[in-house]
């Protein structure tokens, strides 16, 4: 069964395997301890450590381990919010960063400090020029990804780090989704990783500091990982994930070059073979091995299914597969297409024939769910009587009430309706899901009608179309 969802955990990598195996027997002691079995679990643990420092690009000193990448994150910026607190408290944040990141800006502003969203492009990225006039004098610190772990886009990192640094700001850099692909080659100050993203165990972060970077750990005071992350060391599991880190990077360039073009065969297939289909991030400047699309008329959590019957494992930032039915906030930041929101990530290895068999399956998988939910084949023709309802700012020739209904089925009403008016005609559809604020005006730029604008009304908004063809 083909998993085509590395982004979310990679498979774990022979090599890891075996360092994991083989340590598991040497690595059980105390490493601050001096008789012989601490020091021998010391040495595993060093060499681990500088093999991780060497691929990430710093001193062996400047790096320490932690329990995941959630908690490197989450360490770094509270140290580093503490170390420049005479600083200020103010914190800069793209608007596509991890849900960690996010969170950890929402704790800041809760307890009183201040942040600043720099906005994305439709394809997921940054300006520097943005991202340098978010900087104030009391900016405490600045973090961008690598690599945006949704829809692949990179971001300027260098350009980026050039302004923080002639700022005066730390910036710290998410890599979780980058570093199997290479270093990041920018003047960061921190950095941080999942050793799980590369095809090592789960359980393993990294937390890089630069020397120089003002920074006060958190919490109670530990004598491990240079006091920065508490806890006894996991040693076979970082031993594990240093060992196929330095793996997958001997690897990467071969294997760049081969899953992009597998990537550039889904692009280009996908948008040829799936009617009214979506193709977001950048084009170009993107991870090689991870593609996302959405699909107008498509509930997403079915298509995933109907992917997983046929024997393909992906995943989605749709809102229709979310416990939360709020749009993924990537997409959401973008402006673009968020119904039926299907992700592919391939792991190492990935075969041709897979890639194939999945361009099969894709366009009667979507046709099937389509049918399901009653999507239209193509606009309706017809005229309808003109309808004015309280609270709208304006008549519309057509009210479509899809209040209490959740995504896709507010676009699927409109598109069944807009040929029921005549060209220059107005629908207002009246919904309540959170994902119509990007679905309908992805529709109408997929569909090439006018979007002219929302407003609240009732229990919700309403969207108003005009008709152009």
């Amino acid at each position: 069964m083909p998993y085509f969802d590395a982004a979310s955990s990679a498979p774990l990598h022979p090599v890891a395997r075996q360092a994991l195996q083989a340590s598991l027997d040497e690595g059980w002691a105390d490493p601050a301890r001096l008789y012989r079995e601490g020091r021998r679990a010391r040495l595993l643990i060093d060499a681990a450590r500088e093999a991780a420092a060497e691929a990430v690009g710093c001193r062996p000193d400047e790096l320490v381990f932690t329990s995941s990448g959630t908690r490197s994150v989450h360490l770094g910026i509270a140290g580093a919010l503490a170390g420049r607190r005479r600083v200020g408290r103010h914190l800069v944040v793209s608007a596509v960063e991890h849900s960690s990141v996010l969170h950890s800006a929402a704790a800041l502003a809760a307890d009183g400090g201040s942040v600043t969203e720099v906005a994305v492009d439709r394809t997921g990225a940054v300006t520097a020029s943005a991202f340098a006039a978010a900087l104030r004098e009391d900016t405490a610190l600045a973090c961008l990804q690598s690599a945006n772990h949704e829809v692949g886009t990179e971001q300027p990192v260098a350009e980026v780090a050039a302004a923080c640094r002639a700022a005066g700001v730390p910036l710290l850099v998410d890599a979780a989704q980058s570093l199997a692909w290479g270093p990041v080659d920018a003047p960061w100050s921190l950095l941080t990783a999942s050793a799980h993203k590369w095809g090592g165990p789960a359980g393993v972060g990294l937390l890089a500091v630069r020397k120089g970077v003002r920074f006060a750990t958190q919490g109670p005071a530990d004598e491990r990982e240079s006091g920065r992350s508490p806890g006894f060391e996991n040693i076979p599991a970082i031993v594990a994930a240093a060992a196929s880190l330095r793996a997958v990077r001997a690897e990467a360039a071969a294997e760049s070059l081969r899953l992009r073009a597998l990537v550039d065969r889904i692009r280009a297939r996908v948008a040829g073979a799936v009617p009214d289909v979506e193709v977001v991030g950048d084009p170009v400047r993107r991870l090689p091995h991870l593609v996302t699309f959405s699909c107008l008329y498509v509930d997403g959590e079915t298509l995933l299914h109907e992917l997983d019957r046929a024997g393909f494992s992906v995943s989605s930032g749709s809102s229709c597969t979310s416990s939360t039915l709020t749009p993924s906030h990537v997409l959401k930041a973008m402006g673009v297409l968020s119904e039926g929101n299907v992700r592919v990530s391939l792991p190492v290895g990935t075969a041709e024939a897979d890639v194939e068999r999945f361009l099969e399956v894709l366009p009667a998988a979507v046709e099937g769910v389509r049918k399901q939910l009653g999507a239209p084949a193509a606009p309706a023709a017809g005229s309808g009587g003109r309808e004015r309802l309280e609270g709208l700012e304006e008549p519309a020739d057509l009210v479509v009430d899809a209040l209490g209904k959740l995504c896709p089925i507010p676009v699927i009403e409109l598109a069944k309706v807009i040929g029921d008016v005549p060209v220059g005609g107005v629908v207002t559809v009246l919904a309540d899901d959170e994902a119509a604020r990007l679905d309908i005006p992805a529709w109408c730029d997929m569909r090439s009608q006018e979007y002219l604008g929302a407003h609240p009304v009732g229990g919700g908004t309403a969207y108003r179309v005009r008709r152009s063809n």
